[in-house]
């Protein structure tokens, strides 16, 4: 039996077969063409004019910062070049470093010539099976003297396994095995102390590149630190056994690999150079402690302290760091995030308006105009917490918008560099008066009670403490002189407010890692019990 369709199931299909048909009729697809067009024209107005008004802002407030001086290239950051006979980073020694060339395709390093050795690389330890470096040793910060015996069975452990690292039939003294173990680099380190002496340092590298230009470096600042780590091992082993000489000329060659990098233009050059600067401090400070210096090495070791300044280090990294962002903002507004990217990483030009990163630009430009740049006072010598915490940067950037996405992202990790730079300068001041209250101990066979007896015979001018203006804190202990020593009695304590800007008595705050935690507590430089 045959069932006919419902009245409303029927005009349900007459609805629909209209439906269709007018929507795909020329008059309504016509209509649909029309109202496209006019859509993708609004966007392209739209497009056009945010692009317009955020390159004339970015134009405008580039040129009222360059009025003042200001640069926002990299061409006003970058050093000039120098005559290779005369560059440091040209030296022989440097031609295995100057052999691997950056790839920012692949982003990996590459051999030019497979047949050139690196001469430079030295090791100070290496990778054994069941054997684990020495990670106990010195810590000028927690007042603790490196003990170079686990040194010395690490070393003849190693010699089980690998050939790097000579060692003698029998044991002798700890520092002495030491010293044998490093003999290898001996030859690399002497090329190295005449390298030194060239009047200038600047990497081979093509600077107008930016952050490409960071990771064509990032070999160099490996190697140095390697170097840095092994002469402070080799200097502590010729301390203790009174070769304070030779000790005296490794220091000089620490501090000036910390130097070299001194005109590099990049944030992570300068961080490279914070910690290139701690680790020869533990040298210069064991050397105190045990009283090892001459007067005439303490006046040598505190003339150069003196003269080194991280705050006006802290103002040339982070205009070249501006400079940098600059740079990449420019290839970000074409479509690149990085040099020859052909892949995912290019940005569709049609998703981000150029306008979109101009406007980003002058926000993150002028945090570093309002916030980075005066967080450190390089002429007055002071550096304002206050200006570095997460607060005063939200209060800067108020609502979250779309012009404030680079800011958010990148200013958290910059304010933690004014409290590096802050902490080494500080370190570097504190080691300045510990070389004048040490030459006053062999004057008059003890510590003054007071920093003010130091100037101008022992030291030209005390510093003051770069967080708060105020004079660094300093008391006389007087626990005896060790039966036997020598030496006069009592120690002494120097020390800043720290980040917290709260005197705490000369407190060291240490983390569950075992490290300082330079956040909390005071900065202090003691000498130990």
């Amino acid at each position: 039996m045959e069932t006919t369709p419902s009245t409303e199931t029927q005009s349900k299909a007459g609805f629909i077969t209209r439906f269709v048909r007018w929507l795909f009729s020329w008059r309504t697809v016509r209509r649909g063409l029309i109202a496209l067009v006019g859509l993708i024209t609004f966007v392209a107005l739209l497009i056009t004019e945010e692009n317009w008004r955020g390159k004339h802002d970015w134009e405008r407030y580039k040129s009222e910062w360059e009025a003042k001086g200001e640069r926002f290239d990299m061409a006003g950051v970058a050093p000039p070049p120098v005559p290779d006979d005369q560059n440091f980073f040209m030296a022989p020694i440097w031609a295995g470093v100057l052999n691997k060339q950056w790839d920012p395709k692949t982003e990996d390093w590459k051999l030019r010539d497979t047949n050139i050795v690196d001469r430079l690389r030295m090791q100070r330890d290496a990778n054994l099976l069941g054997v684990e470096s020495p990670n106990g040793g010195g810590s000028w910060e927690k007042g603790r003297i490196t003990d170079l015996k686990p040194w010395q069975d690490y070393y003849r452990q190693a010699a089980l396994q690998t050939n790097l690292f000579p060692v003698p039939p029998q044991p002798r003294a700890p520092a002495e095995d030491v010293l044998l173990a490093l003999s290898k680099s001996d030859s690399a380190i002497e090329e190295l102390r005449q390298a030194s002496r060239r009047p200038y340092a600047r990497f081979p590298i093509n600077y107008d590149a930016g952050f490409d230009a960071v990771a064509a470096s990032l070999d160099h600042f490996a190697e140095l630190k390697r170097c840095a780590q092994m002469l402070q091992l080799r200097t502590i082993a010729e301390l203790q056994l009174g070769r304070t000489e030779d000790a005296l000329a490794d220091t000089k060659l620490m501090l000036g690999l910390t130097d070299a990098l001194r005109t590099e233009p990049f944030l992570i050059s300068h961080l490279v150079r914070v910690a290139l600067a701690s680790i020869t401090l533990q040298p210069i400070w064991e050397g105190l402690a045990q009283h090892k210096w001459s007067d005439s090495q303490l006046a040598e070791l505190g003339e150069v302290l003196a003269k080194e300044d991280f705050l006006a280090d802290y103002q040339f990294a982070m205009r070249g760091e501006r400079a940098c962002g600059n740079e990449a903002m420019a290839r970000y507004r074409v479509g690149h995030f990085s040099t020859g990217s052909d892949n995912a990483q290019d940005l569709p030009r049609w998703l981000m308006p150029g306008g979109f990163f101009y406007q980003n630009q002058i926000v993150v430009d002028r945090l570093y105009q309002q916030f980075s740049l005066p967080a450190v006072d390089a002429a007055a010598r002071r550096v304002h917490v206050e200006m570095c915490t997460t607060n005063a940067l939200n209060a800067a950037l108020g609502a979250r918008t779309p012009y404030t996405i680079f800011a958010r992202l990148l200013f958290p990790a910059f304010q933690k560099a004014a409290l590096r730079f802050a902490r080494i300068q500080t370190s570097a001041d504190m080691a300045s008066v510990a070389c004048a209250l040490e030459r006053y101990r062999l004057a008059h066979g003890d510590y003054p009670g007071a920093l003010d007896a130091l100037a101008p015979k022992f030291i030209d001018k005390v510093p003051h403490d770069i967080i708060n203006g105020q004079p660094l804190h300093y008391r006389r202990t007087d626990d005896p002189p060790p039966q036997g020593s020598g030496t006069a009695g009592g120690r002494f304590v120097i020390y800043s407010v720290g980040w917290n800007e709260k005197d705490d008595g000369g407190t060291v705050v240490v983390k569950k890692s075992g490290t300082p935690d330079i956040e909390q507590g005071d900065w202090v430089w003691q000498i130990p019990k």
